[in-house]
């Protein structure tokens, strides 16, 4: 099974140069938790509801402020055509719900979601679930979590 197999397509993106407001309006008007951030057909981010709050909000942003100032630009990704078993463990490993999905052309083509996992019959959906869910222990050497560890390593792990 490919990732095309189960991801949503006809994705809604912002643009970096955006309002957190408008940001935050569209994801309650489609009722979703992130929005791609799209420069032109490159992608360059992804906002969630959480950044908005704790990024934006919580750190003091007015509602105009633009995406790019809240925006996660530490991107994980995969291809529409790499195996799903390869996109779900890179969800499990780095604890992300949403990974946007490329073309070979590096274009946006749509995201695969936890939700998109469990309705599209994905084999490890429970598996992939309970390592993103669960929570993160500080390494006791360096302070960080293991998602932080994990962040700061590069984000090819596809062949």
């Amino acid at each position: 099974m490919r990732v095309a197999d189960v991801m949503s397509r006809n994705v809604v993106v912002v643009s970096p140069q955006e309002s957190l407001r408008d940001a935050a309006s569209r994801m309650d008007d489609l009722n979703v938790g992130a929005l791609p951030v799209c420069d032109g057909n490159r992608l360059v981010g992804i906002v969630t509801d959480r950044d908005i709050t704790v990024r934006g909000t919580a750190a003091g942003a007015p509602p105009d402020a633009q995406v790019h100032e809240a925006m996660t630009d530490d991107l994980h990704y995969c291809f529409e055509d790499d195996p799903l078993g390869n996109a779900e463990l890179e969800m499990a490993r780095m604890q992300i719900r949403r990974l946007p999905v490329l073309d070979r052309h590096k274009r946006l083509v749509g995201i695969l979601s936890l939700g998109d996992l469990a309705t599209g019959g994905a084999p490890w959906t429970d598996d992939t679930l309970r390592s993103i869910s669960k929570p993160s222990e500080p390494d006791r050497h360096s302070g960080r979590s293991q998602g932080e560890r994990a962040a700061a390593e590069p984000d090819y792990w596809y062949d």
